[in-house]
């Protein structure tokens, strides 16, 4: 299945970086590495659904200094970017602190009974 129609089913049209749910016709791919041209960053681990905003802010940023802008993002990815590379979530776990990252783990296990 292609990425951004298997993101879509997983999580909704729901912005990876701000949470922010949008119409599924505008949400976009974002390349967590930027790709600069090489298509070895298309990969499933490196793609994220972002809103047009976060994504045309995010631009060529490094990950982590998108990140470290605004820490609420981090939280974020952990939630909606469970399939990233190991290198990712440790990166966005780090910054989103013990509290987030327990959260996220909660929100992920299928039988929690609760949404936060």
């Amino acid at each position: 299945m292609e990425t951004r129609a298997w993101l879509l089913k997983k999580h909704g049209p729901v912005c990876a970086y701000c949470e922010r749910r949008i119409k599924p016709s505008l949400i976009t791919l974002d390349h967590v590495t930027p790709r600069k041209g090489m298509t070895a960053y298309d990969r499933r681990a490196n793609l994220l659904l972002a809103c047009p905003a976060c994504n045309m802010d995010k631009a060529d940023k490094s990950f982590l200094a998108f990140l470290l802008a605004r820490k609420s993002r981090a939280a974020s990815v952990l939630r909606y970017g469970e399939h990233l590379s190991g290198m990712l979530i440790k990166l966005a776990s780090e910054i989103a602190g013990p509290e987030a990252t327990e959260r996220a783990a909660r929100l992920a296990d299928p039988d929690y009974p609760y949404r936060d």
